[in-house]
């Protein structure tokens, strides 16, 4: 199997955000003032997405696979981490500090976003499609 140590960081994130979104559903709701639930749901929202989206990237990598999903791969994961991680530690803590690393996160996804837009024009401009 082609790229199975991304499929399976991929499906522990997803594992993760299944637990986390129950976690906050289930013993954090009451306990956490609306404010901070919201920061909670946040992080398990952007941890969902772009865990479909490392989805989507290994999927198309599996039948194409080209320079830059990896790197797409890596921002991604490691922008979920701090994203969604200090948003995490944040709500749990209630530490503001914490909220200085989920820029850094952001800037991380973005990056990923960014680098999935270089693959496929790339790919583009490599293969002549339009």
């Amino acid at each position: 199997m082609r790229d199975r140590g991304w499929w399976l960081v991929v499906a522990l994130c997803g594992a993760l955000m299944v637990m986390a979104g129950a976690f906050g559903a289930h013993a954090l709701n009451g306990t956490l003032s609306a404010r901070l639930m919201v920061v909670y749901e946040t992080a398990v929202r952007y941890q969902a997405w772009h865990t479909l989206a490392m989805l989507g990237v290994l999927a198309w990598r599996a039948s194409q696979p080209l320079s830059g999903q990896r790197l797409t791969l890596s921002l991604w994961l490691a922008g979920t981490g701090l994203f969604s991680g200090s948003l995490y530690a944040l709500a749990l803590t209630g530490v503001k500090v914490l909220g200085a690393i989920t820029p850094l996160g952001g800037g991380l996804l973005i990056g990923g976003w960014l680098a999935l837009a270089a693959t496929a024009w790339r790919h583009q401009s490599a293969s002549g499609n339009t």
